[in-house]
């Protein structure tokens, strides 16, 4: 859109250069202007409006009256009084201007740009042009700005989403009138700092982000806020999420947070390296083996393959979803079609199950793809395990969707433009699965009531699907909406959202590897602890799973009698 309004500025200059004959357009001026800013995340107003039109004050002044008047623009106040305000481009305007925006850029190609490329008449041939029209419009602004006394507080994750999201401060700050104070931590003191702030007598924060596995235990102990008593849900389109993402952030039934990045662990392997060696893409555990065992070659400083092996939270998220590789969720949960039910996990009453047969089979696994890790396996967690695959010293990895701009941003990576996207291969007992992770953003329960409804409209700004698309449009590998995966410069940016939605109509994506019930964090802890011992070869696996088991057993048992 950027580039469309420099052409058409700069075109303007030309047409009205050659001739004095060639009056400005006053409308095209103000709108190309109000449209610039508002991308820009920059103040318009009416003054500058009327500046930008290069017609006489009055004249000006009745276009731009005009323009308010059709619902082009949209006028925030900027001061108490009222007397002063913003001006804005209205979500018709925008959505005007986006599809006025493709249909020049075709029409470009069609009169300047020489042939059109197959690929481009095949996607006009099957769709592409209805696709075109219904590509998520811009961030819009919110009418008023959000009543809240010393701007808008956000505790996130520091991972590359939000931290996207920081970058864009200035344009999410238009957008809801308020300065936006975000504090962003690492996975464990993201959690620590969500339950401290929990104990205070008033929340330090306005929206809180919490990773997928935490909500039950937030929920069950009256730490956030169940949304459908704060708002009405209809607001979020609840049907546009990912089913997964959605159903991960509802505990008894009812949701506690709204997606604001599903991201789920893939399988990242390199194609070329796999051409090259004649292999194909695996489908199963025993594929994977065979493929880790074909590339690795440490001589040449090449390993088969790098994954969460430190100890702790991070093997212990790798264990849970290795289980589920195997067909073995972590708890006792029911089988139904396509996986496990979890929707009566709040009704209490399941026990962990990991030593079983699945379990042995999971930490087998494990034992074996050590022999094709590289040397520093055993300390690699979330971002070690991607950055030698970005390196190029590792032909695959499990890593989150999340992840991936280290290498799909980088053009001098080897693993640029070369990477395939698989679920999780399948093991005997299991089928293919993409673990959900991500996280959701809700609202404390502390929360004073007098910030709750400025809480609530900047969580539908930061989870809606024009914020979403912005993300992506700024480096986001993550998606937690299946209007955006469907826009059309959301899958030219890259090859992982295809992929994840066609997994997702799989139904693939699924969350019951990592169940949101309390003692989830424990468990994932003792998992990461039981089996790094197994790793380091201080105990069997079948030690490794008794050991987990009896300690998430006591563990269950000392909250059953707490």
């Amino acid at each position: 859109m950027l580039q469309i309004l420099s052409f058409l500025d700069d075109f303007s200059d030309e047409i009205e250069d050659s001739s004095d004959l060639f009056a400005p357009n006053p409308v095209l001026r103000m709108v190309l202007h109000l449209v610039r800013g508002h991308l820009e995340a920059k103040i318009v107003t009416p003054t500058s409006l009327i500046g930008a039109s290069r017609v006489p004050y009055a004249t000006a002044n009745r276009r731009l009256r005009d323009m308010v008047e059709a619902g082009l623009i949209e006028q925030r106040p900027r001061t108490k009084t009222g007397k002063s305000f913003s001006m804005h481009p209205s979500e018709a305007l925008l959505e005007q201007w986006m599809q006025l925006s493709g249909r020049l850029k075709r029409l470009a190609e069609s009169e300047f740009g020489g042939r059109r490329p197959a690929s481009d008449t095949r996607d006009y041939f099957y769709g592409g042009s209805y696709l075109a029209a219904q590509s998520v419009p811009p961030l819009s602004v919110l009418p008023e700005p959000l009543k809240l006394a010393g701007g808008l507080r956000v505790l996130v994750h520091g991972d590359p989403t939000f931290m996207v999201m920081d970058n864009l401060k200035r344009q999410f700050e238009q957008a809801v009138g308020v300065p936006i104070h975000q504090r962003a931590f690492s996975i464990d003191r993201l959690r620590e700092e969500a339950l401290r702030n929990a104990e205070r007598k008033v929340s330090r924060y306005d929206i809180v982000a919490l990773d997928l596995p935490w909500v039950g235990e937030f929920a069950e102990k009256g730490l956030l806020m169940p949304l459908d008593t704060a708002m009405d849900i209809a607001r979020l389109d609840p049907s546009d999420f990912h089913t997964a993402g959605w159903k991960a952030a509802h505990w008894g039934k009812r949701p506690y947070g709204v997606p604001a990045q599903t991201t789920p662990e893939l399988l990242f392997y390199r194609k070329d390296l796999f051409a090259q060696a004649g292999l194909a893409p695996p489908g199963t555990t025993e594929e994977l083996l065979e493929a880790a065992a074909a590339l690795h070659d440490p001589r040449r400083g090449r390993h088969g393959i790098a994954w969460n092996a430190a100890r702790g939270t991070a093997l212990g998220h790798t264990v849970l979803m290795t289980m589920s590789d195997f067909g073995q969720p972590v708890l006792d949960l029911p089988r139904i079609a396509g996986g496990f039910e979890t929707d009566h996990l709040a009704d209490g009453g399941y026990r962990p199950t990991i030593d079983t047969p699945g379990g042995l089979r999971a930490a087998e696994y494990l034992m074996e793809l050590l022999r094709y890790s590289p040397p520093d396996i055993l300390s690699m967690s979330w971002y070690e395990r991607v950055r030698p695959y970005a390196g190029g010293s590792v032909a695959m990895a499990y890593g989150y969707t999340l992840l991936a701009p280290y290498f799909e941003l980088d053009d001098t990576s080897p693993a640029y433009g070369q990477t395939g996207y698989l679920p999780h291969p399948a093991g005997p007992g299991g089928t293919p699965v993409a673990p959900v992770g991500g996280y959701v953003m809700g609202i404390p329960a502390n929360l004073p009531e007098e910030r709750l409804a400025g809480a609530i409209e900047a969580l539908i700004v930061f989870t809606s699907p024009e914020a979403q698309k912005l993300y992506v449009q700024n480096g986001s590998r993550t998606n937690a909406r299946y209007s955006v995966g469907a826009d059309p410069e959301v899958r030219r940016a890259s090859p992982i959202f295809e992929a994840v939605d066609a997994m997702s109509w799989r139904d693939e994506l699924q969350f019951w590897p990592r169940p949101p019930v309390p003692e989830i964090g424990e468990i994932i802890e003792i998992c990461g602890e039981e089996f790094h011992d197994m790793l380091r070869g201080i105990v069997t696996p079948r030690e490794a799973l008794r050991n987990a088991q009896g300690r998430a057993d006591a563990l269950m048992e000392q909250d059953k009698t707490g």
